[in-house]
């Protein structure tokens, strides 16, 4: 007779792990780590998750969006439209998602989802393009527009270098994915500094403004949808703008065997 050795259990570490047998599995996130099993740990608390949600809306986006929605639109009663009819799909889609959320208690969002209701092949083509086209394009504008932000105040005078701007997204990127890769904590803790830093500075975008509309600085509003006549090739690309500006609230879904007691904190 030959005694089996016991494979140890790490938990300092992203991952619990106990005897895998030669395979790698995971488990529901309403049921405890269990003996072969290799599960994520759960270090996604309430204020962690939604500050990944404000964090990833909050982005970019809502910095750029504006000027494209009131281009295409040709009017500011018009952009208001778009903002609003933008922001109740975006409300549709998290409610959706928040329900899918505490139904498939399994991380992966787009892809987990549709493996269970379509089955393996459309998962497949749809995390494809999510690697190759979609999240590339997507990092990219956010990370362009990050090193032009941090390069705007010592290029005051002039014109910003298009090669430094790049130098900053490769470094912010490279340091992203080194955060990422080292530490769920520590990256949950950047991702709160950072959702504050963006609502103060939306706060000092809404604020000055909600001042102005009470002193009666409303002259903007008059005739609101007059001005330019909005083209019908202009509309899709003002609600894209605007769909774009929202995105973000189906991210948390990604980490969900992440998150503490997801049936509560998830939706």
């Amino acid at each position: 007779m030959s005694r089996k050795a016991a494979v140890p259990t790490f938990s300092n570490g992203s991952y619990l792990q106990g005897q895998t047998n030669g395979r790698l599995s995971s488990v529901d996130s309403g049921q405890p780590a269990q003996e072969g099993k290799v599960v994520l740990k759960k270090k996604v608390t309430l204020l962690r998750g939604i500050s990944i949600i404000i964090g990833t809306i909050i982005g970019a986006g809502i910095f750029i969006s504006p000027k494209g929605i009131l281009k295409n639109t040709g009017s500011v009663g018009m952009s208001l439209t778009v903002w609003t009819v933008c922001g109740i799909l975006s409300l549709f889609g998290a409610l959706c998602y928040a329900e899918l959320g505490t139904c498939i208690k399994k991380s992966g969002g787009h892809y987990t989802y549709i493996l269970e209701a379509f089955g393996p092949l459309p998962a497949f083509v749809r995390v494809w393009v999510e690697l190759l086209v979609i999240r590339p394009a997507a990092t990219a504008v956010i990370s362009l527009a990050f090193g032009r932000y941090i390069l705007e105040p010592f290029f005051m005078q002039c014109e910003i270098p298009e090669l430094a701007i790049k130098l900053i997204t490769a470094v912010g990127i490279t340091l992203v994915m080194v955060l990422n890769s080292t530490s769920v904590s520590w990256s949950a803790r950047i991702q709160m500094f950072l959702t504050f830093c963006k609502l103060v500075a939306i706060l000092i975008i809404i604020v000055p403004g909600v001042i102005q509309l009470i002193k009666g600085e409303t002259q903007h509003f008059k005739n609101a949808f007059g001005g330019n006549d909005a083209s019908v090739l202009g509309l899709p690309l003002a609600f894209y703008s605007g769909m774009y500006a929202y995105s973000g609230w189906f991210y948390l879904n990604f980490v969900t065997e992440e998150v503490e007691n997801p049936e509560k904190y998830v939706p």
